[in-house]
């Protein structure tokens, strides 16, 4: 959904996605970061943050080794790439054929070393600069002062979500109102993750359903959703092919969950793990008895009710991993057709939820 407004670019000498920017969008001149309070160090702001402490930091031992190899001293405690390693891709072509965890390791701390700037140069105009996505996680962000991340942090909030609205809200409103008149099937969207203001706008003039998943609430003030509120023009759900399962979920952060069951599910005492067939049922009859116009469930989650069909690994369940190219659409049904139609149990419980729910 959020491509019709805007793509995700990233550079071709980038292999993660950090030092990437919204295509298309509006730069920032420096005489328009300067206007939100910091004056504009493009040396520093964009320049790989390299010193003593952040190399032991991810270093460790290894340090002396980085500096030796892969380093030139710039000045006092700071140091920079050296021409040959100064993008990821040329650190990538140098690790190649390396297997060994060690050498993964010093591929990856290179990797973030070469990310952790505080701006990213336009595509098009070397004139213009993007923040860097999730820089408040980076070093580079650390050594600010606390009036200069106050400032930052109010240039980053209005760069990803208010600056562009309305033209991204033209972008997509040249292309959707085609598609979606161009059928009279329900359009649905998966507006999930940072999703600017203008994403809304478009939904309620073209009436598209929204995606609505209880582990990632639309309201910020909230760590959970409440079915309750959801809207009816929404397809409810409670994971996607790039999320983890239900169970999975469950297992990931024992205190999320343990929130999730006491505030959610209303229950006392410990949170049970591995996730019991009976808390998964009571989980998809939530979800089912929410207002939204459709509940559509994967089959994994379905499945996660019935203890003796579902798989004792819950891992082998989960589709796709995206930050992970080496998986990517693995799961495959361990049961046949006629193995689920024979599964009278199952499909008892499956109907009396749907009953219930007064779904069809």
């Amino acid at each position: 959904m959020l491509g019709f407004f805007r793509i995700w670019e990233i550079p071709i000498d980038a292999v993660h996605g950090l030092l990437g920017q919204f295509s298309p969008s509006l730069a920032m001149t420096r005489e328009e970061i300067e206007a939100y309070g910091p004056h504009f160090q493009e040396e520093f702001f964009t320049k790989p943050f390299i010193a003593d402490w952040t190399l032991e930091k991810i270093f460790g031992e290894k340090t002396q080794y980085v500096k030796d190899t892969f380093l030139n001293h710039a000045h006092d405690d700071i140091w920079e790439m050296k021409s040959e390693y100064d993008t990821q891709r040329k650190v990538e072509a140098a690790f190649k054929g390396k297997t060994a965890q060690e050498d993964i390791n010093l591929r990856d701390g290179l990797y973030a070393l070469i990310s952790d700037v505080l701006f990213v140069y336009d595509r098009k105009d070397r004139n213009r600069f993007h923040p860097r996505i999730g820089v408040q996680n980076d070093f580079i962000y650390q050594v600010l002062s606390d009036n200069e991340k106050f400032v930052f942090n109010n240039l980053y909030n209005d760069y990803f979500y208010r600056r562009n609205n309305q033209f991204w809200y033209t972008e997509a409103m040249k292309k959707l109102p085609k598609l979606t008149q161009a059928t009279r099937m329900l359009v649905c969207a998966e507006d999930l993750g940072m999703v600017p203001d203008c994403v809304p706008w478009v939904m309620n003039e073209l009436r598209i359903l929204s995606l609505e998943i209880q582990s990632m609430p639309k309201d910020s003030t909230v760590r959970f959703g409440h079915l309750s509120r959801n809207p009816y023009r929404s397809v409810c759900t409670i994971s996607t092919h790039d999320m983890s399962t239900l169970r999975q979920w469950w297992d990931e952060d024992e205190q999320q969950t343990q929130e999730y069951f006491n505030s959610m599910l209303y229950r006392g005492g410990a949170a049970p793990h591995p996730l019991p067939g009976w808390l998964a049922k009571d989980i998809v009859s939530r979800h089912l008895t929410s207002p939204s116009m459709l509940c559509l469930l994967s089959f994994q989650d379905w499945l996660s009710i019935d203890e003796a069909l579902r798989l004792p690994d819950q891992n082998a369940e989960r589709i796709n991993i995206p930050a992970n190219p080496r998986h990517y659409w693995r799961y495959r049904m361990h049961l046949t057709i006629e193995q689920l139609l024979a599964a009278d149990d199952l499909n008892n419980e499956i109907s009396t939820l749907i009953i219930q729910s007064g779904r069809k």
